[in-house]
């Protein structure tokens, strides 16, 4: 079912990792009638992760993208892989309760080592690199926050550090920040070579993969789902929607159960040893201002500096603007930089900020509310719905599983965050 030859043509590429990813392997199109045990509709972390973990159970699936593996939020992510979530640990335990939040911190908490296990373990090729990432304080009050973080990880017993203000700098290259959180435990990749990586995995151990197929209807018949595509149709035992913030109106109301929100990235030319002091260890960060800024370098040396919204200016010449005006203000031994790619992508923001499991109907199931941790929680989550699928108690799942709750406040908040981010980086370009 795949063809081993052949890039995707250069009009498609989404991102800088599109394009400095490992070639891409092209899956067919379904080609008529099928049956399988799971039908799962979409190709990124946990589309693909549930799609590995089913065939390693000897369980039947097929993957079914209307584009191409990672075209969604997968290929367009920052690359970090972080344990945990958004929420601080304290706020999980509000949320879940101590038991279940220690359950549901200790999954997330050790989610790295699993991302990098599957990567060693597969031979994936995705500049793998497990030096830790720093959450910067954008004030005193953010170290604060980070201070309060710090205390409740270590007493969950996880390696983190505190960094002053001065270590910071060391670690970063910039004296912008008032200290930050150093994970040990965390890293980063290319985020398409991991899904791209995922998806070879999951191919060679069985699973089906079909790109360049839409889904256009779900139909329950009986006790299994017929699944209507543009190239044939697909009856399964079970459906699991793995689309998260790219959710369109397949299901009625999954799209409205989140908020999303853009997050845009710039990424420089290879700079040299121009930037051989900026983050000189090979860490990422990000920072804990309300619209979050971040900051990376690839194996190639180039900067990739992101924040919340969509691209901006003709030819995306306003958000390269803005890039050049932080790393000025980060970095002014830089001077000004060539920029070789810029590209967005969507989040989906939960209220609660956890992420969700959702049961629509019998058999039908649907994973949501990344909340911008994509890579850890959608491998983490596509490896709970397998073990689910293949007999593994509700109960042990990290999240109860929920009925469809449109959120309609999301109306709302999508259009005045994009304002606010807007004007945030306006005044930031000042």
């Amino acid at each position: 079912m795949t063809s081993k030859s052949g890039s995707i043509s250069s009009q498609e590429e989404i991102s800088l990792w599109d394009i400095s990813a490992p070639e891409a392997i092209q899956y067919a199109p379904l080609d008529g009638d099928v049956e399988t045990e799971v039908a799962i509709i979409g190709a990124g972390f946990s589309g693909l992760s549930t799609a590995l973990h089913l065939a390693e159970k000897d369980i039947s699936c097929r993957v079914l993208d209307a584009n191409k593996v990672g075209f969604g939020g997968s290929g367009r992510n920052c690359g970090m892989v972080n344990p945990g979530i958004w929420l601080p640990p304290q706020d999980v335990r509000k949320v879940l309760g101590e038991e279940n939040a220690t359950t549901f911190l200790n999954a997330m908490g050790d989610a790295p080592d699993y991302i990098f296990s599957l990567i060693e373990r597969f031979n994936i090729d995705c500049e793998a690199t497990r030096n830790g990432t720093i959450h910067a304080a954008h004030s005193k009050s953010g170290f604060k926050e980070l201070t309060g973080r710090a205390e409740e990880w270590i007493r969950r017993g996880r390696s983190v550090e505190l960094l002053d203000a001065n270590k910071a700098k060391e670690m970063i290259g910039t004296a912008r920040f008032h200290g930050g959180l150093l994970d040990c435990q965390a890293g980063t990749v290319n985020p398409m070579g991991y899904a791209r990586g995922l998806a070879a995995a999951a191919d060679s151990t069985g699973a089906m993969i079909h790109e360049k197929t839409e889904v256009t209807k779900l139909t329950q018949q009986g006790d299994k789902w017929l699944v209507r595509t543009n190239q044939g149709n697909v009856l399964a035992n079970k459906v699991l929607l793995a689309t998260n913030a790219y959710s369109d109106d397949l299901w009625p109301g999954l799209k409205q159960t989140l908020t999303h929100i853009h997050f845009y990235q710039v990424a420089t030319e290879p700079l040299g040893r121009l930037a051989d002091k900026i983050l000189p260890g090979g860490q990422s960060v990000w920072d804990t201002g309300l619209v979050m800024f971040s900051v990376r370098k690839d194996k190639f040396g180039r900067l990739i500096v992101g924040s919340m919204g969509k691209l901006a200016g003709k030819n995306d010449c306003g958000s390269e603007y803005w890039a050049q005006k932080q790393l000025t203000k980060m970095f002014p031994e830089l001077g000004l930089v060539k920029f070789e790619k810029s590209w967005h992508g969507v989040i989906g923001l939960t209220p609660d900020h956890l992420p969700r499991i959702h049961n629509p109907a019998t058999n039908l199931y649907a994973l949501a509310g990344f909340n911008g941790r994509g890579i850890t929680t959608g491998t983490i989550f596509g490896k709970a719905m397998a073990d689910f699928f293949t007999g593994m108690p509700e109960g042990d799942l990290l999240v109860p599983i929920t009925k469809i709750k449109p959120d309609k406040g999301a109306l709302i908040r999508e259009p005045v965050y994009e304002g606010c981010f807007k004007a945030w980086r306006f005044y930031k370009s000042i």
